[in-house]
């Protein structure tokens, strides 16, 4: 069941968090946040001129309002849908990168490892805060953005 939320001008404008917080918070209260693993899509409609050739993750709005979304939400790629580059999105929201004609976004390598660590900290945390099982979860994200990490290392985190 993909949720699918729309980002307007006026919420990105004024870092306006509530399409999100109203679904979270319901999705806490009724202890229903597994079935929403993944499934958690945003639609941005933010106007831009015809000749207008930056993509969403270069328009210094539309970060702002992802780096706030990830300053009071830092657990939100477990939500996000991953099958339809969504947490790919989110990442570039976040991460320095570029864009290149034929091989697409390209992260600056040492910002990314940086921001996929952090995140396996905090989900790892989080998850295990939720009692979901973590390990997968965290080894498939980070292979998502070509890192393998071995079962040494959660050792070292638990």
């Amino acid at each position: 069941m993909t949720i699918k939320l729309t980002l307007d001008t006026q919420a990105i404008n004024n870092l306006d968090l509530s399409i999100i917080e109203n679904k979270i918070e319901s999705w806490i209260e009724d202890k229903k946040l597994l079935d929403y693993e993944q499934q958690l899509q945003f639609a941005i409609a933010y106007p831009r001129e015809a000749d207008d050739p930056r993509e969403l993750s270069e328009i210094p709005e539309i970060r702002l309002w992802y780096v706030r979304l990830d300053s009071v939400y830092p657990w939100i790629p477990f939500l996000l849908d991953w099958k339809t580059g969504e947490l790919a999105r989110y990442v570039a929201m976040l991460v320095p990168h570029q864009f290149n004609r034929t091989e697409g976004i390209i992260f600056n390598p040492e910002a990314l490892e940086l921001f996929v660590m952090n995140k396996i900290f905090v989900l790892s945390d989080w998850l295990q805060q939720q009692n979901i099982p973590e390990r997968s979860r965290l080894k498939s994200m980070a292979k998502l953005f070509g890192y393998e990490l071995d079962n040494a290392f959660f050792e070292m985190i638990l």
